[in-house]
């Protein structure tokens, strides 16, 4: 495990459908946690996890054994407890030292509860100035409150979506998108944010009140 007050880019992988190419980020990564069933989709691009954190109620036995023979550390905690293995892992990394936590593997299978809970860890503010992120494949999901600033770091053509969470986000300002905002209100349950577009990088958004859900989607080649 990496020393604990030291600059750390964690990977979490959820049980939800990573995508392949994800596996790419792993090299940058200093951590690899695995939230459960997490570690079958490590195994099967060929990386072992530092840490396997939750209740073990969907990693296979068999892979679970392994692991703990090859001496990976094992965190089991009870099927009866108050957060989702995925929130275990992502506070298992903050504790480790990561000032940035990339979750892979936060969307898709069968359960939406799940994948809405993975959203909502961004807006959770324990994390210690943590920066989160979901992704999967082209698309990175981040959170913004209000008085801060966030760069994005989508190119040229990439579709930006802004939507406030909770309640309407106040003072909303981008910088480089097709569809400018100038301090302007985008209500909650509104679909105005919906699909905007890079056209000068870097860009950026801001806001003076509330939170903004920021959903960043690679152009594909040649569209």
């Amino acid at each position: 495990m990496p020393a604990k007050g030291v600059g750390v880019k964690a990977i979490v992988v959820a049980g939800g459908d990573a995508a392949a190419e994800d596996a790419a980020l792993l090299g940058a990564a200093d951590l690899v946690i695995a939230a459960d069933s997490g570690a079958a989709w490590l195994e099967a691009v060929d990386r072992r996890p530092d840490l396997v954190v939750g209740d073990m109620d969907s990693i296979p036995p068999d892979l679970l054994s392994c692991l703990a023979a090859e001496g990976v550390a094992i965190e089991s905690h009870p099927p009866d407890k108050d957060a989702s293995d995925a929130e275990l892992a992502v506070s298992r990394a903050v504790v480790a030292g990561a000032d940035e936590v990339t979750i892979l593997g936060a969307f898709g299978g069968l359960r939406l509860d799940h994948e809405l809970a993975n959203v909502m860890l961004l807006l959770t503010d324990g994390w210690r100035d943590a920066e989160l992120r979901l992704v999967r494949g082209g698309m990175t999901v981040r959170a913004v409150q209000g008085g801060r600033r966030l760069e994005l770091e989508g190119g040229v053509g990439d579709v930006v979506t802004l939507l406030p969470l909770g309640c309407d986000a106040t003072g909303v300002r981008t910088g480089g998108l097709r569809f400018h905002l100038d301090g302007e209100t985008l209500h909650l349950g509104r679909s105005r944010g919906l699909s905007n577009v890079i056209e000068g990088a870097p860009a950026s958004v801001s806001l003076d009140g509330g939170i903004l859900l920021v959903i960043e989607t690679r152009r594909e080649p040649g569209s």
